[in-house]
C-alpha cells in the first residue's frame, strides 16, 4: 500500500494542523445566506406563478365578456371558473371584477400569492385584461 505524501517541513505540518475546522466555520457563515437566497428565489417564483394564473383568468374572462351578446357577468363567471380549475393554493382569497362602458370590457382579478416566509401573509397580485366589445355594424356607417 502506498502511503500519502506527508508535509516535509515542520512549518507545513503546523499549518495543516491550524487549518482544521476552517471549512466548518466557513459553511456556518455562508449557509444562512445561501438559504435566504434560495427561499427568495422560490418565493419570487410562487409570486410569478400566482400573477400568471390571475392574468390567464382575466384574459379568459375578458374574451368571454367581449363576445357578441355577452355581458361582464359572463366574463366574471368564466374568470372564476378558470381560477377554480387552476389557482389551487397558489392564488388565495381571489376576487373578480368585470365592468363595461358599452365600448370596452375590463376584467380584473386580484388575490394573494402563497408565502413561504414565516410572518409574511403573502404578496398581493392584481391583473387585468380588457378589449373592445364585439358588435354588429353596418358597412360604411
Amino acid at each position: 500500500m502506498i502511503e500519502p505524501e506527508r508535509p516535509s517541513s515542520w512549518w507545513q505540518r503546523l499549518r495543516w494542523r491550524d487549518d482544521r475546522g476552517d471549512t466548518s466555520v466557513q459553511i456556518a457563515i455562508v449557509f444562512p445566506f445561501v438559504l435566504v437566497a434560495a427561499m427568495a428565489v422560490i418565493q419570487t417564483s410562487m409570486w410569478y406563478y400566482a400573477r400568471q394564473t390571475a392574468l390567464t383568468a382575466a384574459r379568459e374572462g375578458a374574451t368571454t365578456a367581449r363576445a357578441y351578446q355577452s355581458s361582464p357577468a359572463d366574463g366574471a363567471a368564466q374568470a372564476r371558473a378558470v381560477l377554480n380549475r387552476t389557482a389551487g393554493d397558489s392564488l388565495r382569497g381571489y376576487s373578480v371584477i368585470a365592468s363595461s362602458d358599452g365600448q370596452r370590457v375590463r376584467v380584473q382579478v386580484s388575490g394573494t400569492a402563497m408565502s413561504m416566509i414565516p410572518g409574511l401573509s403573502g404578496l398581493r397580485v392584481t391583473q387585468s385584461a380588457s378589449g373592445p366589445v364585439e358588435r354588429w355594424t353596418v358597412p360604411g356607417g
